[in-house]
């Protein structure tokens, strides 16, 4: 902060790998504007319609320690919101997730990315969105399982993110060639009936997948599945 001339119109906050906490608020930053550290974070906020905003993500986010950290960081959001939040209003929201310690690329060390540029309601928005990205990672885990021939890991993952997500076609359809691959055709053709008759472009896929080996039944089990009404 000595070399920093501008200073007092700052506002910032770092935390180490080691746990250790820093932050400044400028006694310029437009009021209301504060901060508070603990264990581990720091709230910064400024332009807030009051100064309640930053002591009620304090705590929301150690009342929360049982949530993930993405699922934290959000209750500490929408409690900043709820008090008072941006005297300007609302627009835009932004999570980032990276693991704790670096593995073979930050592609694959970051474990949540998610951004709402414009929206009159970024934090709902931002919430739909990291519960999309848990959807998906219930799917890959299916696929993980499908892959280690573990199919009931598998049918778990995958109906966990139907329940999640159940207006999504492509996670039923998918769950629905994994068990024909794996000669549970009736249960496949339950799950397809319904997602044909909503979008008849999945049944025109499915003529496509032997080709590739993405679905591996016989000519008549195929013929099966292409005649569901």
């Amino acid at each position: 902060m000595a070399n920093d001339e501008g200073r007092d119109v700052r506002q910032v906050a770092i935390l180490d790998n080691q746990g250790r906490v820093a932050a400044h608020t400028g006694k310029k930053c437009v009021d209301m504007a504060g901060h508070l550290t603990g264990s581990q974070f720091s709230v910064q906020a400024n332009m807030m319609l009051s100064d309640k905003v930053w002591p009620a993500m304090a705590q929301a986010f150690e009342q929360n320690a049982r949530l993930p950290l993405a699922e934290r960081v959000l209750a500490a959001l929408d409690a900043a919101q709820a008090a008072g939040g941006d005297i300007r209003g609302r627009q835009s929201a932004a999570l980032l997730v990276v693991r704790g310690q670096a593995t073979e690329g930050p592609w694959a060390d970051r474990l949540v990315d998610l951004r709402v540029d414009d929206s009159v309601a970024p934090l709902p928005e931002l919430r739909r969105l990291l519960r999309l990205h848990r959807v998906y990672d219930h799917m890959n885990a299916g696929d993980l399982a499908v892959e280690k021939n573990d199919m009931p890991k598998a049918i778990e993952e995958y109906q966990a993110a139907e329940k999640m997500f159940p207006q999504n076609l492509e996670m039923k359809y998918w769950h629905a060639i994994t068990l024909a691959n794996k000669q549970q055709l009736p249960a496949a053709l339950a799950l397809l009936r319904p997602i044909f008759k909503q979008d008849p472009n999945w049944r025109t896929l499915t003529e496509r997948l032997p080709k590739v080996g993405l679905l591996t039944v016989t000519d008549a089990e195929l013929k099966q599945i292409l005649s569901l009404k």
